[in-house]
Parts: structure tokens; sequence; C-alpha cells
């Protein structure tokens, strides 16, 4: 119950039906609020107890300083929690290992329960292992369940284990797009109050559903866990950047244009931890299936959340949908009634302003490996000429001599050249060089939620068998729509029929290629990049291209719409510019160009009008938690606490509450610290926690070895994040991971100073040894580290392998968050300071003071580091609120989170 300080309890009216609401307009200040900031408001005028939301921290929200830093704390309680299973699954292990751990501490494990709706969709164990042919959907399928029975029946487990947790089983859809297409709410309704809709999702692009007017973000796992048992997220009250959108997009260029651009525009104006939101006349014009699009990219350009409020656009896609009458007439009434619908010509109180005029988008890609790297398509060619010149070895073929890649002896016009022939299994022959796409993937929730960039997508494929093109014999082609929707409307349109021609078959509901499950490449192509050390490259129309992310084989990776996709996979090359270049011949040997094959928007248009229907979306979620026979079929172990099997290697105990008591242990300063690894800029966290292949000669392949496991059934790093063996092991073991410490070494690689001459070993074997020997580590980092997939497992991983403290020079919001869930200190260098101008080399011994301090409840600002070289300075201490003081106090969120349980 409120305490209802602002008399704001009221009553909504909508048909036969009466809600509890609790109205904006009783707080002083609430109307010139951006929308995003009044969701925030009705979230503390509902949840003031008094205590942890008080009337202070309401009228502070009412009071808001658009241009002030944000300094003022408050609690957010989030309706509910959306998971996908590669983050799910070690929640519901956490959850499992919690409600021993309270057993254990004389409390009452059902305690461990969610509080609030907690929803976990399986989209990222599929793998693109078959494709191009009508079966790799069904094979695909098989081959998942084989490698994946344990986690699942897991999941299973959970699903009856624990209260209002539900999950939507494998061959789905994409979580972002069930969640945008049957699980929002926009307006929630339970025990008879109405509210808007908000949540946490452990994928950082839960913002997707920003699109629907419906405020949440990405946070670690730990984070998660914590909301579901109740636990509100602890923010402070953002700053939020007005995105004006004016004009409409021209012919000829996509969502994805527009949202690339969008992603290189706020990524260079600086949104890290701000709000975004969308106003303006264009906003009107701009159709759902793109709010989401644009929404979903939320992670790329760093914003907190980037939202659309609601209006005839959203209504029109909750019908579409399958939403009940009453509930569209409710998200109406409510919207109206709060003042939460869209004034196009309204402009609220915002902290900064950008515009775009939506006229001025052209056609862009993304790439070679960030996703704010934007390519305007006509320099795409060029472009990848200059940028080839970092991939490519420069020793000759002798390795006596080394060249500037540009003077190599292989090359043509300046440009790198090494053509390799390749042999296929039916005997034919074709030759590959750098720049040769040999991934084109219509993948990831960013696109595969937008009909519009699908149906051109399927009517680039159309136009291109007609013409009798086909891709070119190296690329792997594959299709992974976010829900079965996608199909549907494609079988509706006579769609996949052309799809399939030119190779790009069903292979999964999924993520597949954008998290790192592309499969593996026909072999004859993956020996040749290997053997020839081809710089390749992949397309894929995902959101995420980071390095080593996409394929092992694949160093070049390039966002794209889901048409362009096909259009590279006919090119075959990046050495191609599709703008002006023949894709192929005709049947009669004329040359085909991108314009000959590219739909018109009016195409478009019609085949989205005609071909998608209230009636595919009822029948594809009509039953949506009940899976096929493959699931029910899976047998489950009974009982409110887990069976933990000592053989699984995917499934195991952790050991983050062992020897846990219920009074806390003081924190201490940090003394004798080696440096476990140094960093660069833009490290991710695939660089710190890898989702994809396991290799053999790597720690977690030789532990999956030692435990039986044949290299073809090691699956992903993904898949194995209920085993806290793999994922210590492949913490810091991206293969594009480039350690400092230990130069000219590629991977998890760093030197071991426990021993003497400090020999190069893997980053898990040194780990074990410091830990050993009693000696605390931290890891020293440049610009934007943590950013790209909220990975809990990269801020786990980082703890357990005796990482204490980590001193960079700016953090990603949600892995710095992360690091506190687990006892991690986050620090910062001086403001204009840098490792490198600090002259750290890594091989110091570091002691860290002042963090005592917080055992006197408070947070220093800064810590003083000093160096056994003499180097000194002071630290700036990121710990940003009271609640995450709490959290580190009590060694992680975990820990605070059951003491607090018990303690109930």
């Amino acid at each position: 119950m409120s305490a209802n300080s602002f008399d704001a309890r009221s009553t909504l009216q909508v048909g036969d039906e009466s809600y509890e609401i609790f109205r904006l307009d009783k707080v002083e200040g609430s109307a010139r609020l951006p929308y995003s900031l009044k969701v925030l408001l009705e979230n503390l005028l509902r949840t003031e107890d008094g205590a942890n939301i008080t009337a202070d921290h309401i009228r502070a929200l009412g009071n808001w300083d658009s241009q002030a830093q944000p300094s003022q704390e408050i609690q957010f309680t989030p309706a509910r929690v959306i998971m996908q299973d590669f983050t799910g699954v070690p929640c519901v292990v956490d959850l499992a290992t919690m409600r021993e751990a309270v057993k254990e501490l004389g409390g009452d494990p059902a305690k461990v329960n969610p509080l609030s709706p907690a929803e976990l969709v399986i989209d990222h164990s599929v793998i693109a292992d078959k494709f191009g042919t009508k079966d790799a959907f069904g094979q695909n399928v098989e081959l998942e369940y084989g490698r994946n029975k344990e986690r699942y029946q897991f999941l299973r487990w959970g699903q009856t284990a624990f209260d209002d947790f539900k999950v939507v089983p494998p061959g789905t859809g994409i979580v972002h797009q069930v969640n945008i297409e049957h699980l929002a709410r926009t307006v929630m309704v339970r025990g008879g109050q109405a509210y808007p809709d908000t949540l946490v999702g452990t994928d950082s692009h839960t913002t997707m559903v920003n699109g629907l007017g419906v405020l949440g973000w990405g946070v670690g796992g730990i984070e998660a866990e914590a909301a579901m048992l109740g636990q509100p997220v602890s923010m402070l009250i953002p700053r939020v950047v007005g995105f004006k959108l004016t004009g409409e997009l021209p012919a000829g260029t996509t969502a994805t244009d527009l949202v690339l651009t969008i992603t290189e525009m706020l990524r260079k104006h600086g949104v890290v931890g701000k709000f975004v939101e969308f106003y303006g006349e264009g906003v009107a014009a701009t159709s759902l299936a793109n709010r989401a699009t644009i929404g979903n990219m939320s992670p790329e350009f760093g914003s907190t959340a980037a939202i659309f409020p609601i209006d005839g656009e959203t209504l029109n896609y909750l019908k579409l949908t399958g939403r009940s009458e009453q509930q569209v007439a409710l998200v109406e009434a409510y919207a109206k009634e709060q003042g939460l619908w869209l004034d196009p010509a309204a402009e609220p109180d915002f902290s900064e302003k950008l515009e775009l005029d939506l006229s001025t988008v052209v056609p862009s890609i993304a790439g070679p490996k960030r996703p704010q790297d934007r390519i305007v398509l006509a320099d795409a060619k060029a472009q990848f000429e200059r940028d080839v010149l970092n991939y490519v070895s420069t020793a000759d073929e002798a390795g006596e001599e080394s060249f500037p890649a540009s003077d190599a002896p292989a090359a043509s016009n300046g440009v790198p050249s090494n053509p390799v022939t390749v042999t296929a299994p039916d005997g034919s022959t074709y030759t590959i060089d750098h720049g040769a796409v040999t991934v084109a993937a219509i993948t990831s929730c960013t696109n595969t939620s937008n009909p519009y960039v699908m149906v051109a997508a399927a009517l680039v494929a159309k136009k291109a068998v007609e013409k009798g093109l086909t891709r070119k014999p190296w690329v792997k082609t594959t299709l992974a729509p976010g829900s079965k929707v996608v199909t549907d409307y494609f079988d509706k349109a006579g769609l996949t029929p052309y799809l399939d021609k030119v190779g790009f078959n069903l292979v999964g509901y999924g993520c597949t290629t954008c998290i790192g499950n592309s499969g593996p490449l026909p072999e004859e192509v993956s020996k040749a990049v290997n053997d020839h050390d081809l710089a390749v490259t992949s397309v894929l129309s995902g959101n995420r291209n980071f390095e080593g992310r996409i394929n092992p084989d694949v160093k070049m990776n390039y966002l794209a719409s889901p048409p362009l996709v096909v259009a590279y996979a006919l090119a075959g090359s990046m050495k191609v510019d599709i703008t002006k270049d023949a894709l192929g011949t005709d049947t009669d040997g004329n040359p085909v160009f991108l314009k000959d094959i590219w739909p018109s928007e009016a195409e478009v248009n019609d085949v989205v009008a005609n071909a998608i229907g209230e009636d595919m979306f009822n029948k594809s979620y009509q039953d949506v938690f009940a899976g096929d026979a493959q699931w029910q079929a899976l047998p489950i172990p009974t009982g409110n606490t887990f069976e933990w099997d000592a053989e699984s290697t995917y499934v195991r105990k952790p050991p983050y509450f062992e020897g846990m008591t219920m009074e806390t242990t003081p924190v201490t300063d940090i003394a004798g610290a080696r440096v476990l690894a140094k960093l660069g800029d833009s490290v991710t966290t695939d660089h710190i926690s890898p989702a994809g292949a396991i290799k053999a000669d790597t720690p977690a392949g030789q532990y999956l070895t030692e435990h039986g496991v044949e290299r073809r059934d090691f699956n992903s790093y993904g898949s194995r994040r209920g085993n806290h063996e793999v994922m210590i092991r492949g913490t810091f073991a991206n293969i594009r991971l480039r350690n400092q410490i230990a130069p000219g070494t590629e991977g998890g690689f760093t030197r071991d100073f426990t021993q003497a001459d400090a020999p190069v070993s893997f980053i898990y074997d040194a780990s074990q040894n410091y830990q050993a020997a009693g000696i605390p580590l931290v890891i020293l980092g440049g610009k934007e580290y943590g950013s790209g997939s909220s990975r809990d497992w990269a801020a786990k991983g980082t703890a357990l392998l005796g990482v204490k403290a980590v001193i960079t020079e700016s953090y990603e919001r949600i892995h710095r968050s992360n690091l506190i869930g687990m006892g991690v200190l986050p620090l910062q260098f001086p403001a204009g300071q840098s490792a490198d101008s600090l002259g750290l080399t890594g091989e110091e011994t570091f002691s860290i003071a002042g963090i005592t301090e917080l055992n006197e409840g408070t947070t220093p600002s800064t810590v003083k580091v000093t160096t056994d070289t003499g180097v000194e300075f002071d630290a700036v201490v990121r710990i940003d609120t009271p609640g995450e003081a709490d959290y580190y106090r009590n060694g992680g969120i975990m820990q605070y989170v059951l003491r607090s349980l018990i303690r109930k």
C-alpha cells in the first residue's frame, strides 16, 4: 500500500472495468516532465512506503532540474523482469543456490521466489549449423535439444518450482520480439491497479520495448535477480536527452539506415547513463516497427533507454498483435488521463537536445567492428580497402621480410590480395580473397521484428531469382526470424520459395549469428581462410559486430539491413561497390545491378498490408508457454530445491555463498595487488566473457575434455553459463583480446609474476597461482570499459578470478553496476589521465587505500592508489548510490538480498 502523501490515489473507468490509478497531476511540476520521468514519477507515487521511497523523493522528481548533474537517488520498482536463456540460466541457478543458502542460514527457502512476473524466452541456444536446405530448421532444433537437454530440464524445473516464473520454450522467437508482440502490456493491471508497464531485462536490448512506450532497460542477471525478489533498482534521476525527429525517410532507405545514423549521432554526442526520448512531428510519421528498431539499438549508442511516448500508432500495433479490445482501450484511456499521450507539437523540459531530419538519411552499413562506425553505402568499398590493412598480415609468404600492407608483394592497386582457389564438395572450384563475404545472415531482434525490412529482403530475393541470380558459393546464408509470424507472412505472400532459392532457408527462430551462434563455415572455406590467413567478412542484420563475436574465422563484420544482407550474399565480397558494380549477370549474360532488384516503397507496403494480420499473432501466441512435444517430454526433478548432478558440465552449484554468515565482513584496503590484464579502449563484455565457440586448446576446452566432453559437443560459452567452472576459464578468453602485459599475444593470455621471469600463461592459470599465493588482482582499462551486452558473467568471472578492483578511464553503465554486484570495486583514473599517461606498464605492484571509509557508512569520492614504482594518483570511486554501497559492503548484491530475505 502506498503512503499516498500527495492524495494521488484515484479511479479510472474504462468500459465496464474500474482501475485504481495514481494521478500524476497531483505532483507539482509533473506536466513539464519528459514522458520517461512521468513513468518514474508514477512508480514512486504507487510504491511510496515512507522509508525507501518517501514524499521527498517524489517532490525531487517533480522539481527535477533538467540542467543539473544527476545526484538524487531514487528506488525504481519495475513491474516485471524478462530474461533470455544465456543470461537467464545463471539467474535461475543463483536463485536455486540462494534457496539452499537460506535454508543453511536458518531461513525459509520458499522466500526465494519472484515477487513480480518473470518471463524467460529461450532464444540464444540455437546454432546455425545447418543452412541452405529445406530441412535446416528441423536439423538445428534437433541439435539444439541434444546439446542443451540439461539446461532445458533445469529451466523446466524452475518453471514448476518458482511462482510467477514462465518460460517460452525453444523454437518460438527472439526474446525482444516476443516481448513487443505478446508479453508487453504497455499498461499493466495487477491487483486491481493500472499502471505503466515497466521492466528490467537480462539482455541489453530489452530497450526494444521502449518503442511501445514501455520504460525498461537491460541489467545484469544479478540485478535482475534482486528485482525478481522485490528489491527496487537503485538509480539516480537521469538526464534526459530530447531527440527531435522531423520529416520522413526518403525512398530507398530503411529503418536500419535510420538507426545506424542515430547510433552514430548519439555515440558522438555522449549519452551513457542518460535517457533518450524521441519527440516532434517526425515521431508520428515513424512506424511502430521503426520505433522498436531504434529502441533496440539503445545499448549501441550507450543510453539507458530510448523511448517513444504512446500514441495512435501504439494502439494500432497492439490491435494488430492480438491484444484484447479492453487492453487497447485501457492503454488509450490511461495514457490520455495521465498526460502520457504523444503531443507532436509539445516540447517537454529536456536536459539536452538533438535533431534529425529523416529526409537526410542515406543507405548505410556499419563496421568492421563497432555498431557506431557508420559507413555510407556508396563509400563501403573504399572504406573496406582502408580498413582491411589493419587485418592483413604484412609478412611475405617466405616470412623473411615485413612490409606495410599496402606495399606487400601480394597487392592490387594498393589493396591486399591473396586469391585462393577452393574446391567445393561437388568438385567445382571458386576463388576467394580478402573481403570475401563468408557469412550473410538475416538475424537478430533489431531487424527481424520489422516487417518492412524483412519484406524488402524477400522481395530482393524474388527479383534476384527472376534475374537468374543466387548467392556466391562461399557465402553461408541464414534466415533466423524473431518469431513465427515472420515465416507466416512470407508464406502468405508467396515469398518463401525465393528466399530458399538464394540460400536464405529458415535455420531457426533465435539470435543465431548476432550472438555468435553462426555455426561453422563450410570446411573447405574455413580451411582456406585459416591456411592463408584471409581477412574475410560477415554481413548481418544485427546490432553487434564486435571482434571475435560473429565467427572465429571471420575478422571483419558489418551491420546492414536485411535487403542489403541479401545483396551482399549475391555480390560475395566487400570489394564490390554494390551501389555501382554489377552483383552478377542475368540468364542472358547482362549485368544486374542493385537498382534492378531493389523493391519500391509501394511494393513493400503492399505486401505488409495484405500479408500480415491479427490472426497470425493469435495463432503463434495462443499457447506460447506450452512448448512442443520435445519440450513437454523433458524429465524434470521435483521439489523446491534443485537436485544438482555432480557429473553435469552445464549446471553446477556456484560458490558465491560458501562460508557466508549473517554478519558482514568489514571491507578492507587492497595491498600488494598484481595486474591480471592491462587493456585498451572499447573493451566489451564480449572481450571479457565471450559467448561464442569454445576452442579445444583453451582452459575451458581442456576442462570439458577432462570431463569426457567430445569436441563436437563443446557448444558455446553462452550455453554453459550455468557452469561456473567453464565460465571462469572463459573469462578474458576472447580470441581477439589484446592484453598489453603480454605483447604479441591475442586471446586469454597474461604474464604470471608468481613465477621466475614472469612467463606468458593463460589468464585462468595465472589467476589460480595468484589466488593460491594470496595475491589480490586488479584490471587496468581505457575508455568505455564493459560496453555491449548486459553480461553478468563478465563481472562474475572477473570476481571469481580474484580481481578486487578495476581501474579504467570510463565505464558503460551496466558493467560498472555488475562489478559492484559481485563485490569488485570500480575505480576511474583522474580526469584526463590514463594508465599510459601515468606511465603504468602493468608490471607494478598496486596498493589502494581509503576503501575502509565504506565501513563507516559513507562512500569516499576518491581512494589513494600507489605502486612500487612510485606512481601515485587519486582514483575516483564509481560507487554512485547509497544502495550500491550497501551491496559492496555485503560482498555483493546476492549476499545483500539473501540477508534481507532472512531478516524479514
